[in-house]
């Protein structure tokens, strides 16, 4: 039998003690006595045997029914590389669209930048021949730059045939420089820095470039000074005889 507690024995003492001092203790007294006395043992036996037990908590741990659900074996194995295919068609779609977008930007904006219906009629400006006389040069306005047009004499075309042309800065026969003998065209732009030389000047009976002071020959050959080049033919052609097309 296990040992009674402290609380017990105290309770037990003072039964006893109340029962030494009552000198004639009723029935009913002594059964309440004997009842609580045998609550109070009956407490301190079931608390003594309890002791030795283990408690378990009930949230330590998860049950199956807590554990979360695995769908692993309903997943295809080849989920992945459709799912890889998806971004790819994804990817390229994109950049297809894209590239059509700026395409479409790109046309656009060049079909913006480029030259309306009048100004490609000013590319092109159409001389008569007939109003320039032999020995005389015409200067004409051709896209913002002016154009020398100069009607030579049979003496200034045999006088730039006879150039010794290994002897030139830039290497060029008269012939590769005119279409016709007679009619000489090029742009009255210096190739030293843009001047305009002036006709009939110089020391070789062409132009002269009073910027920097360089001569050109009869054929726009640079024969002397700082100039590079000789003067620039622009694309021309005669359509008829007496008329020029410039451009």
């Amino acid at each position: 039998m296990a040992p009674l507690s402290t609380a017990s024995r105290v309770l037990a003492r003072s039964a006893a003690q109340c029962i030494q001092q009552t000198t004639k203790p009723t029935a009913n007294t002594t059964a309440r006595l004997a009842a609580v006395a045998s609550s109070s043992f009956s407490t301190s036996v079931a608390r003594n045997d309890g002791s030795a037990a283990t408690f378990k908590s009930p949230f330590r741990g998860t049950s199956k029914s807590e554990q979360a659900p695995d769908f692993s074996h309903y997943l295809s194995k080849k989920s992945g590389n459709a799912n890889a295919l998806f971004g790819y068609f994804m990817v390229g779609t994109l950049g297809a669209l894209s590239a059509a977008g700026a395409k479409s930007t790109v046309q656009e904006f060049l079909v913006n930048m480029s030259a309306s219906a009048d100004v490609l009629a000013m590319a092109k400006v159409e001389v008569d021949l007939t109003t320039i006389p032999e020995g005389k040069n015409v200067i004409i306005k051709w896209r913002g730059k002016p154009v020398f047009i100069r009607h030579r004499t049979e003496s200034e075309i045999s006088e730039a045939n006879a150039v010794n042309v290994q002897s030139l800065r830039d290497p060029q026969a008269d012939s590769d420089r005119v279409q016709k003998p007679e009619w000489l065209v090029m742009l009255g732009v210096c190739t030293h820095l843009g001047c305009v030389p002036i006709g009939e000047a110089g020391d070789f009976g062409g132009w002269f470039c009073p910027c920097h002071g360089s001569h050109y020959d009869i054929s726009g050959r640079i024969r002397k000074g700082p100039a590079p080049l000789n003067l620039e033919i622009p694309q021309y052609e005669f359509p008829e005889d007496e008329k020029l097309v410039i451009g």
